[in-house]
């Protein structure tokens, strides 16, 4: 695995290649700290398995440049890691296309566990994002105003739908329980890998309206409204048991 690390810390870019690197022996750590230096490392080699971005860049907009990778190189998985933990920088960096949102507070083992959740297919957020509402007040860690993203402003919504969110005393549903048909299963692991709808349509061999019924239909059985709250059910329904790839291998 060929990974680049993006962080103007000194100390921090030293610490995570540390812990990159002892993922195994067949693990090569590229670090830069800024983003003119990532631009140029992936101008000249593009064959990156993953990027670990940090937001907080000196010389540039960490989200902007999120966007950017994304837009300029779709195959190469991106993976925030920030000293943010707020649940709106989370949800931007998930609808800016993040595979992963890692705080830097995270042990080595839940940096290493959504790696290779990201490295599967899968896309991974923070277990304190996972039951989050809408609608909280400011402070205390809560929401509010302008700083908020589109996909957390229906005022009084919890994020994950009623399929996705059990009372105190339920078991919390598997995907399984969700009753998916099976074309429906792939069309949400393409959607969990970050694809729009014309890249799900192609690589199904479907036509977009077709996928956008499909896509319809899952955040229904989901019970939720947008891709992102989609993103964050499964990811309530997977966590500790691999996400939603390995128990469901995308058929082909």
């Amino acid at each position: 695995m060929k990974v680049l690390l993006v962080d103007d810390h000194p100390l921090v870019l030293a610490a995570l290649e540390a812990v990159i690197q002892n993922i195994g022996s067949d693990t090569t750590v590229v670090g830069v700290a800024s983003a003119a230096a990532a631009r140029a490392t992936l101008r000249s080699d593009a064959d990156f398995d993953l990027v670990l971005l940090d937001l907080a860049l000196g010389d540039a907009d960490g989200f902007e440049v999120l966007v950017e990778f994304r837009a300029a190189y779709p195959a190469v998985p991106v993976v925030v890691v920030s000293a943010s933990d707020r649940a709106s920088d989370v949800i931007r960096a998930i609808d800016s296309g993040a595979m992963g949102f890692v705080p830097k507070k995270s042990s080595h083992g839940e940096l290493h566990e959504a790696l290779r959740m990201v490295m599967t297919g899968s896309m991974y957020v923070p277990p304190s994002m996972l039951g989050l509402e809408f609608g909280r007040s400011a402070g205390a860690g809560g929401l509010a105003g302008d700083t908020v993203p589109g996909v957390m402003r229906p005022m009084g919504e919890p994020l994950l739908g009623a399929a996705a969110r059990p009372e105190p005393h339920q078991k919390l549903p598997s995907i399984d329980d969700v009753g998916l048909t099976p074309r429906q299963a792939e069309v949400l692991g393409l959607l969990l890998q970050g694809l729009p709808n014309k890249l799900i349509a192609r690589q199904l061999n479907l036509s977009v309206e077709t996928v956008k019924d499909h896509v319809a239909a899952v955040l229904r059985a989901l019970g939720v409204s947008s891709r992102t709250q989609a993103v964050l059910a499964v990811s309530q329904m997977t966590q500790g048991q691999g996400g939603f790839f390995a128990r469901r291998p995308p058929q082909r």
